[in-house]
């Protein structure tokens, strides 16, 4: 067999594909490991994990995590699986209009994880074969058996899931991203929105549709109006998806 042949035929780099060892290091364990990473991340974001700092932080070298994880990118995909772990995912309770009460908490849910972790929005294309995670292997069974209780057929129930993830992840990359933007201005949400008023109000001298529009919304609760905007789209994925099977 070539040497091409050979690379052809290798497993794509990824934990959820190399073999684990058979005895783990009784003074630090890969769920240790993962479980400070997630609390790295969570306080200083992705552009401050390293498997140097991770170890520091641990009060080990980098060497001895490499025991665990071997690279940066094996303990990306299992800090995403770690956090889709919370989901709070309702089981499908046979046909009928329950499926999208627990469609949309499952909406929700993700969201929720999502803002409570929001480097997960800036690494979610680049975690390999993240889908083979056992909580996102959890995940992906629940939605599934959630969308066949409601009636859609095998081939397409995989479809409407994806629409729903879809609209949930595009939605809430946006909303992570300026929390992010808003963590770093050290300000409350409130407040930050009241500095740019000024000059909010000057780029929107010549539309006064757009202005009238911004000045309503800017009255509200800023995090309640999130929450609302959020679940407006969500529900109205979810209308089409009822419309799909033939019910109001």
């Amino acid at each position: 067999m070539s040497s091409s042949e050979q690379q052809t035929l290798a497993p794509v780099p990824s934990v959820w594909t190399r073999p684990r060892r058979r005895k783990e290091q009784p003074a630090l364990s890969q769920e240790q490991i993962v479980a400070a990473a997630v609390r790295l991340l969570d306080a200083e974001g992705i552009e401050a994990l390293s498997m140097r700092k991770l170890g520091a932080e641990m009060g080990t070298a980098a060497t001895s995590l490499y025991r665990h994880v071997a690279n940066k990118d094996e303990l990306i995909e299992l800090v995403v699986d770690e956090v889709y772990g919370e989901l709070e995912l309702p089981a499908a309770d046979g046909p009928g209009e329950k499926w999208r009460e627990a469609l949309a908490q499952c909406g929700h849910s993700l969201r929720a994880m999502v803002l409570r972790h929001p480097w997960v929005a800036s690494v979610l294309g680049q975690v390999g074969l993240a889908h083979l995670g056992p909580n996102l292997i959890r995940m992906s069974e629940r939605l599934l058996g959630l969308s066949v209780s409601a009636g859609f057929p095998a081939g397409e129930a995989d479809l409407a899931v994806k629409a729903v993830i879809s609209y949930v992840i595009g939605a809430t990359t946006s909303e992570a991203s300026y929390l992010s933007l808003l963590a770093r201005s050290g300000k409350s949400e409130k407040e930050w929105l009241e500095s740019l008023l000024p000059a909010a109000e000057a780029a929107l001298e010549d539309h006064p549709v757009v202005k009238d529009h911004a000045y309503s919304r800017h009255v509200q609760d800023p995090a309640r109006l999130r929450d609302e905007n959020f679940d407006y789209g969500l529900q109205r994925v979810l209308d089409g998806l009822a419309v799909r099977l033939g019910r109001d």
